[in-house]
């Protein structure tokens, strides 16, 4: 019986990876972002201005990983970066009209899924996920992993228009 629910929680992590992967797949090839990049772009769009530590607080990624990022959204031409008027030492990001472009044409994201999913669940049921995938990352040794590669993925290739 053991092995009949061990193997059954392999499958649904299989699975789960594959649509991640698939997901990710689509957006590439429809923007040239990976999941990462979107989520940031996504949010310096919706704040119209806001800074690399209000990002990765929001989205709980680590300082690096946003710097990263935003590198390359700056180099694809989607953000810029400027200095605060009244203190020097902020770093402003602004989203350019490109960006906004390519959040609209955006695939969902498997996150915007489960998200509105999740939320529709009783607040009890919500909570024995969230337990149980909290439990599932200490075994997978990633309960203290940054949740956005360090490295995200590769340079932008945004297709033509």
């Amino acid at each position: 019986m053991t092995d009949q629910i061990t193997n059954g929680a392999l499958r649904a992590i299989r699975r789960i990876l594959r649509a991640a992967e698939q997901g990710g797949r689509r957006l590439a090839a429809t923007t040239g972002l990976t999941p990462s990049q979107l989520l940031v772009l996504q949010q310096i769009e919706k704040t119209g201005v806001t800074t690399p530590s209000v990002i990765a607080a929001t989205l709980h990624f680590g300082q690096a990983t946003v710097t990263n990022i935003v590198d390359r959204l700056e180099a694809a031409g989607l953000v810029t970066r400027s200095r605060g008027e009244r203190d020097k030492r902020q770093i402003l990001l602004r989203p350019t009209a490109a960006a906004g472009q390519l959040v609209n044409r955006a695939p969902d994201l498997l996150q915007e899924r489960f998200t509105d999913r999740f939320e529709s669940l009783p607040a009890w049921e919500q909570a024995m996920i969230l337990a149980a995938l909290e439990k599932l990352a200490l075994l997978l040794d990633a309960g203290d992993m940054d949740v956005a590669p360090l490295l995200d993925a590769g340079p932008i290739d945004r297709p033509a228009d």
